[in-house]
């Protein structure tokens, strides 16, 4: 009978050092996993905050004072004299076809 106690005592310990492995195994698992999720946060911040950064950078880019200087100094574009504006007139029975 002294026996088989001490059977049981050792199986026993070794359920509870494997479940104590475990333990540590699926907590080190976590803390990897939650230090990666961290990371994946402060890498989409800041993919937002390039994007915002972006789309500022866009909007100046676009503003109609911009496009009229970038006109006038690298295509030599200029604003036509009163001479050379014509305007026509549409003929009052003309409709647009719908």
């Amino acid at each position: 009978m002294l026996r088989s106690g001490v059977a049981l005592n050792a199986a026993l310990l070794v359920i509870v050092v494997l479940c104590a492995l475990s333990v540590v195994t699926s907590q080190h698992k976590a803390r990897k996993l939650y230090v990666s999720l961290q990371q994946e946060k402060d890498s989409a911040q800041k993919i937002e905050v390039e994007w915002g950064q972006l789309q500022l950078e866009q909007s100046t880019l676009a503003t109609l004072a911009r496009i009229e200087k970038v006109a006038m100094r690298r295509l030599q574009m200029q604003l036509p004299k009163k001479e050379q504006v014509q305007y026509v007139r549409l003929d009052s029975t003309y409709r647009l076809k719908q």
